[in-house]
């Protein structure tokens, strides 16, 4: 029976069309087809092919998720070895390789210079193209022969089924390497609904990735936000090929619709490699939602790649330069509770210390006792503890199969009481709470707050210094300390007459704070330094904030309603506005300096910064611009207004660029301001 040319060509019109949509939304990061239409069309593709079987083609969409269970994985031989990379953990290790290279190579390895990539921390695999159609999917197994997960692989949509571009822009057989990863806030996702049906958490992302990868449902490994980036090929035999460095293939790869990895770049010589390594280790890495352990510096040029050779199961021409572990093991030696400053009642875990992203961690927080329950963590268990950079570190979950079956820990005991005032706890969702607005504990951990460096920063006023100016009863909460004299506070044990000189001169300096380190100070629930800021630039003095009603105050652009709510009913309380008078008649600071001094050159602006500026750090930047009336973001958007770069700007340089977005570099910011 012949196919109707009208369904033959209607079928190849929708999987153009859903294969650009595909690219537009996972590869661009710029969705141009809304998701109802996208399904709308999906479904008419489905339809089309059930009627018409032969019109179902390897590149289809639907084979994403159209594919049998497997009862086993057959195995597959790779075109070209996959071979592992040497590490090296020190700037040392790194010269001692460019020092063999060049012994190997000539001088011409140091001319041409290097590529600097990400090392992703995922499940390695293949993908085997012919004809521009993808046809082959494969685990990096030994090396050698890797297990066929076709049918798993094309459920990831950043993995195009066919390569974009003319036949002639792509070897006719190629096979390109990757890394399969499981982004952080998916992955943490997952472990939460784990938890809840009452299964063992995954341990780390990489670990989910290579299990999701094996499913021998592709139904399962579907539904699982796997993402995919490319960084390498092998193509037997090949004469020619459309690139002849490290750097061209990356930019290959996308043009082709293969996703590589950010922050890529080309460095000229080692002390820049080593620069760009210092880099991504102390700021970008935190910065990103998915797992790195390191970079990969690997010889530019591809002939001199090949020059270069292996070295047994190692190439010669590239090399892993590590990053200090971000997850690791440790015990849970016990779970504790503090009294924060609005009563929440907070669990944190107490760990045998361990390095951890490069830092020795003995504390990191539980959230709530409903955490604590979902990822059933009990005190004696050898449990995951995750930390990226400054992130906080977070315990992942237990390990289960090292928690002895016949002598399992007990189960902790929630709360019923206040630790710190013994008053009965108040149950609010997944959080407890102590309505004792007396408390110890929330009056300890209010000041804390309040002279903490990112409100008041009050030198010298220590946790253990706010705890003995409380038990003396000099101080029952923030106002109390513009009322302190050196001789009321030389009264106590361990302050000599110039300690508590410089602790007058600090509280004193502090009262120069502007309105946004106040208002962060104060302790409002919900309101964070990012929110402080936008209140205090937004209405300018703190009179104005607490006349405005909620209305007023989540007209904020990027202030929501919980925040809101929670502003209003603050003012509305006596006791706050009795307090708020106290602090006015000690001479603090009302107003907002900035948002006078800055005016609103970047009003309504939406701005993303990128790269290492010249003067200014990130935050300062981002700080500048907002006192002037701007937003900053993370990503770059159809919704960016400017993008303001300085060295080693990346990818989001290349997006705004392709977007037709504003770019200017800080002389041009600072211009822009009057500076």
């Amino acid at each position: 029976m012949s196919v109707p040319k009208a369904a033959a060509g209607r079928s190849a019109e929708l999987r153009r069309a859903l294969d650009q949509a595909s690219y537009e939304y996972y590869v661009l990061d710029r969705p141009a087809m809304a998701d109802r239409e996208y399904d709308m069309l999906f479904r008419e593709l489905q339809e089309i092919e059930r009627e018409h079987p032969e019109l179902r083609t390897p590149d289809s969409p639907t084979m994403r998720v159209g594919a049998e269970p497997a009862t086993t994985f057959a195995k597959h031989t790779h075109l070209v070895p996959m071979i592992s990379l040497a590490n090296a953990f020190s700037n040392d290790e790194i010269a001692e390789w460019e020092t063999r290279a060049v012994k190997i190579a000539g001088p011409a390895v140091q001319k041409n210079g290097y590529s600097a990539e990400l090392k992703i921390d995922g499940a390695a695999v293949s993908l085997t193209y012919r004809d521009g159609v993808l046809v082959m999917g494969a685990t990096r197994g030994n090396g050698a022969v890797g297990e066929d997960v076709t049918a798993n692989l094309r459920t990831i949509r950043e993995i195009p089924l066919r390569l974009r571009g003319d036949a002639t822009d792509h070897p006719p057989l190629i096979e390109i390497r990757g890394e399969v990863y499981f982004p952080f806030d998916a992955f943490e996702k997952l472990n939460e609904e784990r938890t809840k049906a009452g299964e063992p958490v995954f341990a780390n992302p990489r670990n989910s990735a290579a299990g999701s990868l094996r499913q021998q449902d592709p139904a399962a490994t579907a539904a699982r936000p796997l993402r995919f980036f490319g960084y390498a090929y092998a193509v037997p035999g090949a004469k020619s090929l459309p690139f002849e460095t490290q750097s061209e293939l990356l930019k290959t790869l996308s043009s082709w619709g293969i996703p590589t990895a950010p922050h890529h770049k080309h460095c000229r010589t080692l002390a820049e490699v080593n620069a760009y390594a210092h880099s991504i280790e102390s700021k970008v890495r935190a910065e990103l939602n998915f797992g790195i352990d390191g970079i990969v510096v690997k010889v530019d040029s591809l002939a001199l790649q090949a020059e270069l050779g292996d070295a047994g199961r190692e190439p010669r021409w590239a090399i892993a330069r590590k990053f200090a572990a971000d997850i690791a093991e440790t015990k849970l030696i016990a779970i504790e509770v503090n009294v924060g400053r609005t009563g929440k009642i907070n669990p944190y875990a107490v760990l045998e210390p361990v390095e951890v992203g490069g830092t020795t961690v003995s504390r990191a927080t539980l959230h709530n006792y409903e955490l604590v329950k979902q990822k059933d963590l009990r005190e004696g268990d050898i449990v995951l503890l995750k930390r990226a950079g400054d992130v906080i570190p977070q315990v992942i979950g237990p390990v289960p199969e090292k928690r002895d079956p016949k002598h399992p820990p007990p189960v902790p005991k929630i709360p019923t009481n206040c630790p710190a005032c013994g008053t009965k706890v108040r149950a609010s969702e997944k959080d407890l709470f102590c309505d004792n607005d007396y408390c110890e504990g929330r009056r300890l951990e209010a000041i804390v707050h309040f002279a903490s460096r990112g409100a008041m920063d009050i030198d010298g006023l220590s946790y253990a210094r706010i705890e003995q100016l409380l038990e003396a009863g000099l101080i029952h909460d923030v106002a109390d300390l513009y009322e302190l004299d050196e001789a009321r506070i030389t009264s106590l044990e361990r302050f000599a007459e110039k300690s508590a000189q410089s602790l007058v001169e600090a509280i004193a300096d502090s009262k120069k704070q502007p309105l946004s380190r106040l208002l962060f100070g104060l302790g409002i629930r919900h309101v964070g330094s990012e929110a402080a800021a936008l209140l205090a630039r937004n209405f300018g003095t703190l009179d104005s904030i607490a006349k405005a009603s909620a209305d007023d105050v989540e007209a904020v652009h990027g202030i929501g309603p919980t925040i809101a709510s929670s502003v209003h009913e603050y003012f509305r309380d006596a006791r706050v506005l009795k307090l708020i008078e106290r602090l006015r008649a000690s001479h603090l600071t009302f107003i907002e300096p900035t948002r006078a001094s800055s005016g609103d050159a970047f009003k309504g602006l939406t701005v993303v910064i990128t790269g290492t500026l010249p003067t200014l750090s990130r935050p300062e930047a981002k700080a500048v611009i907002q006192d002037a009336g701007g937003r900053v973001t993370d990503s770059v958007s159809k919704a960016t207004s400017l993008l303001v770069v300085g060295a080693d700007a990346g990818s989001k340089l290349d997006k705004a660029k392709e977007l037709g977005i504003t770019v200017i570099d800080e002389a041009e910011l600072l211009r822009r301001l009057g500076k």
